[in-house]
């Protein structure tokens, strides 16, 4: 019998947040991290590898903790919440290293955080661009674990 929808919800959070964490800081390679946010074909290509290689490690959580816990994911939900992650993560991780950044050219993130009010805090504290980025990251997640936890 399939888990109640909760507790493959909070399992769901649990391990995508935990391999969030390892696919972001453990799993990526240097190099990608340096170039992620660069501008054309060499950082969009940096970003799809960390992307790929971080999906594949909260592929990797979700399998195991469904398998360990027998929450009745169904494969197309998660195969959809992986995919809402993976597209959510490579638009934030764009904007690496460019979160002060005010012109036309910044990354669409990056343009839609300066129009709502964040851009004073962008340029003035070099540590809210992370911030915004895992913040942006987490809620994502939240929501990808809720796609995953529903009705099998």
């Amino acid at each position: 019998m399939p888990a109640h929808p909760g507790t493959r919800f909070a399992a769901a959070y649990a391990a995508l947040t935990a391999a969030h964490e390892v696919g972001d800081y453990l799993v990526q390679r240097d190099t990608d991290a340096a170039a992620k946010g660069h501008p054309g074909h060499e950082g969009a290509a940096a970003c799809a590898r960390h992307v790929l290689s971080y999906t594949a490690t909260q592929a990797a959580a979700l399998w195991a903790a469904n398998r360990a816990f027998g929450l009745g994911i169904r494969p197309g939900r998660a195969a959809t919440a992986l995919a809402l992650s993976a597209a959510t993560h490579y638009l934030a991780d764009r904007c690496a290293g460019r979160w002060a950044e005010t012109g036309d050219d910044a990354p669409l993130l990056v343009r839609a955080a300066h129009a709502t009010g964040k851009g004073p805090w962008l340029t003035r504290d070099r540590g809210a661009g992370p911030l915004l980025d895992q913040a942006w990251h987490k809620g994502w997640i939240a929501l990808a674990a809720a796609v995953t936890a529903g009705q099998p």
